[in-house]
């Protein structure tokens, strides 16, 4: 975030009454401004360290970053699927453990929904013929997943964050 200047009090007292009046007026911008006042549960980004501590914990409970790597070209589709049962466990069980998820649309894939005016374009993807002005009515192909809360315990503070999986050698 670029650090602030501080405004003189002349342009601060003006876009106090902008902001004001706009607030009495403009139910969106005053809804705006009263999230902006919330605090976040989420911060606006995750710092790197964190998303690699995530990584880090996915390869090591599901093997995800070896299952990405290898290619699986050579496999047959049955040896994939079982590698694939294994890392969607451990996966699986990392990410509920570490984030509570919530659908963003709750309706069940499939069904028809109503996008509205004014909807959120990072939350709500549309795909097809995209012509015209809101609402939009499509079907649900993905309900999409939101974290609402993160239980991630921090990364050791001594261990490299760019380290994901440590080495193995075994030895006779």
């Amino acid at each position: 975030m670029p650090e602030s200047v501080p405004l003189p009090f002349f342009v601060r007292l003006w876009l106090a009454l902008v902001c004001l009046f706009r607030v009495i007026f403009d139910p969106g911008f005053a809804a705006r401004v009263a999230a902006a006042r919330e605090p976040a549960a989420l911060p606006p980004a995750a710092p790197p360290a964190a998303a690699l501590h995530l990584l880090a914990v996915l390869q090591r409970e599901g093997r995800l970053i070896d299952f990405c790597e290898e290619d699986v070209a050579g496999f047959s589709d049955a040896e994939v699927g079982a590698a694939a049962r294994t890392v969607h466990a451990g996966c699986r069980k990392v990410l509920r453990g570490a984030l509570k998820l919530q659908p963003i649309l709750a309706q069940s894939e499939g069904a028809q929904v109503q996008v509205p005016a004014g909807f959120d374009p990072a939350g709500v993807r549309l795909t097809g013929n995209v012509v015209g002005s809101p609402p939009f009515t499509g079907t649900l192909r993905h309900h999409g997943w939101k974290a609402d809360q993160v239980n991630l315990p921090p990364p050791p503070r001594a261990q490299d964050p760019a380290l994901l999986a440590p080495a193995e050698v075994e030895l006779p």
